[in-house]
């Protein structure tokens, strides 16, 4: 079982005055992600990256799809932890589906998502998950635990390429601390959220579809400033690592279609329209802040997550 990465580029509707509220968009990578593989056992035995995080999601998951016995789970690679990128979305995404393949159910990404407590505000990791590409979901209507559901999918162009900018050092808010930050923003306006809706389906969107890259990182990067300003008093700031903060400033000055911060962070992005323009880029910035950054380029994803059947041991 392989789930990838994903960006997540921000929110569109913090306000909700429609009866939805959030709205995301986000981008599935190559790379990283996450690979595991899960056989029947007489106990659940759970090994590798993210192990004890892996045991609570699948202890939920097993309760919650009626599952008695045991598995064994090893994890091959893991999407870092709290680094902006998804790693909890796709662990139990992925730990749902071959548990799933393993005791002959069904294996829906949004039923998964519900049991393992994912979800709650975007729909991205599943999308992702689930479909790959470029993904912009609806947002959470008033009063349904359900995930957002995925209101439009395109592909990411193939010559493109991400840019991670890595800070190993700092985490993105997670937990009871994301909970409380949403608790002490003050209302979103009605008039940005509007703006910002506008914003993705009159520009952004169609930009991606013509792959228009200068349009599309503008559109992306004008939502990355307005809502990092909104979150600036929960996370210190713009973006919540200074490292990556002032690798976004240098990116900025230079004319770059298209940058940020994923989620909360700390991992920045920025795009790139060619392999050669993004080996050049990184090589950049790798001369100019590797000793406190760590960089990667990856493509982006059409294609969600991949599980295959092993065979039997018997």
């Amino acid at each position: 079982m392989a789930a990838p990465a994903r960006l997540h580029l921000g929110f569109l509707d913090l306000h909700g005055g429609l009866g939805r509220k959030f709205g995301s968009l986000g981008v599935t990578l190559e790379e990283p992600r996450t690979v595991l593989t899960v056989r029947g056992a007489d106990k659940l035995e759970v090994s590798g990256a993210s192990g004890e995080r892996a045991r609570r999601i699948a202890m939920r998951l097993m309760d919650g799809m009626g599952l008695t016995g045991g598995f064994e789970i090893a994890i091959d690679e893991a999407i870092p932890e709290h680094a902006g990128l998804g790693s909890g979305t796709q662990l139990a995404l992925a730990l749902g589906a071959a548990l799933a393949r393993c005791a002959g159910q069904a294996a829906d990404p949004r039923r998964i998502a519900l049991l393992a407590r994912r979800g709650a505000r975007s729909g991205i990791g599943i999308g992702a998950f689930a479909l790959g590409g470029v993904i912009l979901d609806g947002g959470r209507a008033e009063e349904d635990d359900t995930p957002p559901p995925i209101v439009s999918r395109l592909d990411f162009p193939e010559p493109w390429r991400v840019l991670l900018i890595v800070d190993p050092k700092n985490g993105g808010l997670h937990g009871p601390a994301e909970y409380e930050a949403f608790r002490l923003l003050p209302q979103f306006p009605e008039r940005l959220a509007a703006d910002l809706s506008r914003l993705m389906l009159m520009q952004a969107l169609p930009a991606l579809a013509e792959a228009d890259l200068p349009r599309f990182g503008e559109a992306v990067s004008e939502l990355q400033r307005r809502v990092g300003d909104y979150f600036s008093p929960v996370q210190g700031g713009r973006f919540s690592s200074p490292h990556v903060a002032a690798a976004l400033s240098w990116l900025e000055a230079a004319g770059i279609a298209g940058f940020g911060q994923s989620s909360w962070g700390p991992t920045g992005f920025a795009f790139a329209a060619s392999p050669a323009e993004g080996e050049a880029l990184m090589a950049e910035a790798e001369r100019r802040w590797g000793g406190s950054l760590r960089f990667r380029l990856v493509k982006g994803r059409n294609r969600g997550a991949e599980i295959e059947s092993l065979p039997s041991s018997s």
